[in-house]
């Protein structure tokens, strides 16, 4: 299913649909569900035009409500109905009597612009270990102020490194770090520093901080509670509702039962401290299927693996598939999501750990597919993870020593992709549900270019795992104020592409990348005059000159 403004028309099983105009002039905005059109409007049938109802994310009549529906298409409701969700088929939501939205299969939607709360109830029966218990909850619509986090490896680091991340990441719009911690050892001083050092860092701005346990290390359950107090009370850690958010790597296979008594249970009776829960458990057996049956401690769900496309023998575009699944999982238990985001993994450090997952235009993919879905939350992967080489800001050499990551990492300037990413996060808390709703700070065009610095066709390439699924392209992201520019992108200093740009977010992957210097991006006005580029500062090898089979990426913003 794509783009569904048509889903809205007649298909619900509890209500039948008809989107309707007013008869008294023709506004842009979503259709009302309803099986009988209220006084002064009049069914459009059986088809609309849709148009730019696109770009207009609120109803067409301002006493509606709207709701957010299947894979984040938008429907509304008139005042005194229930926006339901459906999890399948082909319609976007129903609005039902509150009497209809009790029922067990009733699915709560989002709250979306101008809609009010609504909550239903149904039993439940949680089976804990040995223990079962039936009890009556409620569903509330997640409540989430749609924050973006940037996934932060915690390493070595001196305070005035935590000051430059903490103003770093919040001059470009991210509202916090998600601190990924893989010990919580009180003898390991290097992390319980630099974690001292970020949130003092954070405590005087508005930037907020998490913790993500990384549960792939071994951590015990049933010391993260104490570890996590003295953090979780701290004027900047990041709270829903007054709870404090948590996260995980992995976890998925610990059970409920361990994760409750061993943390959710201590944490509230000893520390008084009533946390969010939203893991990292993709590595739960069927993902995202079941998961918040089999975990009913769940606030809600994080993915992390969706993040890119599946490892594979040859070139292909990232899939929202598991996000769209988790998200209606998440909904239909009225809670919440967090959407992966990240331009690419590349590891070259040996033993196995030698891998390629496909990063061409795999940023921007992720963009409008988080635009279409509208999850409550994002975090990008990461902030300074060099050792996947998916950073978007800055790593320091502290944080990397004792390892060959400097081998393929130093000299490799991710944060030209923070020119897409901060525009970018700005239209996803406005609502915007495509790329042409994403506009530059400015009147200028901003973007990045990226290219690997070493052909495919190198004969240490088949050392990389996934190797075949990369293409040797010059890759770019512009976003422009209107259309009339022109992108022209170079290889070598020969012209290998040339794209008229529209309003937006533009992207294209090209194939051509030679041997040489002179790998460019040019935007060119409409009176024909270059404006802005982007000019590689790595040239392009034909063969590795050392043991390092390097496919980072040379990432280049606009200037």
């Amino acid at each position: 299913m794509h783009s569904g403004y048509l889903w809205l028309l007649g298909l619900s099983p509890i209500y039948g649909s008809a989107a309707v105009i007013s008869q008294r002039s023709i506004t842009q905005g979503w259709s009302l569900q309803s099986i009988v059109c209220p006084s002064g409007y009049k069914s459009c049938g059986d088809s609309i035009c849709v148009g730019a109802v696109e770009g207009a994310p609120k109803c067409a009549d301002s006493s509606w409500s709207l709701r957010q529906g299947l894979q984040g298409n938008d429907f509304c409701c008139q005042d005194g109905l229930v926006g339901v969700y459906e999890s399948s088929g082909t319609t976007a939501g129903s609005c039902v009597t509150s009497g209809q939205a009790d029922t067990a299969t009733a699915r709560l939607v989002s709250v979306g612009p101008g809609a009010m709360a609504t909550t239903a109830t149904k039993a439940t029966t949680t089976t804990l270990g040995p223990r079962t218990t039936t009890s009556t909850t409620t569903a509330t619509q997640p409540n989430s102020s749609k924050a973006v986090f940037a996934h932060y490896m915690v390493g070595s680091m001196t305070a005035d490194e935590a000051v430059s991340d903490v103003n770093l990441a919040m001059s470009a719009g991210f509202d916090g770090f998600a601190l990924n911690t893989h010990t919580i050892s009180s003898s390991d001083t290097w992390n319980t520093n630099a974690l001292d050092y970020l949130f003092d860092a954070a405590s005087v701005t508005s930037f907020k901080l998490f913790i993500s346990f990384d549960m792939s290390w071994g951590l015990e359950v049933t010391q993260l509670a104490s570890f996590l107090a003295p953090y979780a009370t701290h004027s900047a850690y990041y709270k829903v509702d007054g709870k404090a958010f948590v996260s995980t790597y992995t976890g998925g296979t610990i059970s409920n039962d361990l994760w409750d008594t061993g943390f959710i249970q201590p944490l509230t009776s000893t520390y008084g401290i009533t946390p969010y829960f939203v893991p990292n458990f993709d590595d739960f057996s069927g993902y995202p299927n079941g998961v918040f049956s089999a975990y009913p401690i769940l606030d809600g769900v994080y993915s992390w693996e969706s993040a890119w496309p599946s490892p594979g023998n040859t070139p292909a575009n990232v899939s929202d598939s598991v996000d769209s699944a988790a998200f209606q999982e998440a909904h239909s238990a009225g809670k919440t999501y967090m959407m992966p985001m990240s331009p690419y993994q590349f590891k070259y450090m040996g033993n196995g750990q030698n891998w390629y997952r496909v990063g061409e235009v795999n940023l921007p993919q992720r963009m409008a597919q988080a635009l279409q879905l509208q999850p409550d939350f994002l975090e990008v992967i990461t902030w300074n993870d060099a050792g996947e080489s998916h950073n978007v800001g800055t790593f320091w050499e502290e944080q990397i020593a004792g390892s060959n990551i400097g081998d393929y990492a130093n000299g490799f300037d991710h944060t030209g992709w923070l020119q897409i990413i901060t525009p970018f996060i700005k239209a996803y808390k406005a609502g915007a549900t495509s790329l042409s709703q994403i506009e530059p700070p400015g009147t200028k065009p901003v973007g990045a270019l990226w290219y690997r610095t070493l052909l495919t066709s190198a004969s240490c390439s088949s050392s990389i795992a996934n190797y075949q699924s990369a293409q040797d392209a010059v890759n770019f992201a512009v976003i422009l104020p209107s259309t009339g520019y022109t992108i022209n992108v170079y290889s070598n200093r020969k012209l290998i592409g040339s794209f008229a740009g529209v309003k937006g977010l533009n992207y294209n992957s090209v194939l051509g990348l030679a041997v040489g210097g002179g790998q460019m991006i040019q935007v060119v006005d409409p009176s024909d005059e270059v404006i802005s580029s982007a000019i590689g500062t790595k040239d392009v090898l034909a063969q590795s000159p050392n043991y390092t089979c390097n496919w980072n990426y040379e990432v280049v913003g606009l200037s």
